[in-house]
């Protein structure tokens, strides 16, 4: 099991087409090493995703898709930023900010940015 720090146990947003938002990030974070693991629960309403036994990421529509919220997955490498956004892309996300060094942010940040199925900002991020 990989070795990480977190500030967040876990992360569920709400979706309004569970089906379409499963296939999209199925696609988009494959290049991130993180595949679907499944439900959470029995009522089979929401799907969790990420590295083998860490499922800190799901979606549901048991929550009202809403209001814009921003997810920055981690990448080890910013080949992991470029493959993100371009099969994010494929699966139907919008651009939002191509592959590149954001040094507003600090002087090794390299980030992709799209937009999911309900206009939800996901970003893939490597700090080196």
């Amino acid at each position: 099991m990989p070795t990480r720090q977190v500030v967040i146990d876990h992360l569920t947003i709400g979706v309004s087409d569970l089906e379409t938002s499963r296939r999209f990030y199925a696609q988009a974070l494959e290049p991130l090493g993180f595949g679907e693991i499944g439900a959470w629960s029995d009522a089979n309403r929401e799907i969790a995703f990420g590295l083998e036994q860490v499922n800190d990421f799901a979606i549901s529509d048991r929550y009202e898709a809403g209001g814009q919220l921003h997810i920055a997955f981690a990448a080890d490498t910013r080949e992991q930023v470029d493959a993100f956004h371009e099969a994010a892309l494929a699966a139907g996300g919008r651009d939002n900010g191509a592959p590149g060094l954001r040094p507003e942010y600090s002087a090794d940040y390299y980030g992709a940015f799209v937009l999911d199925p309900d206009g939800h900002n996901v970003e893939a991020v490597c700090h080196s």
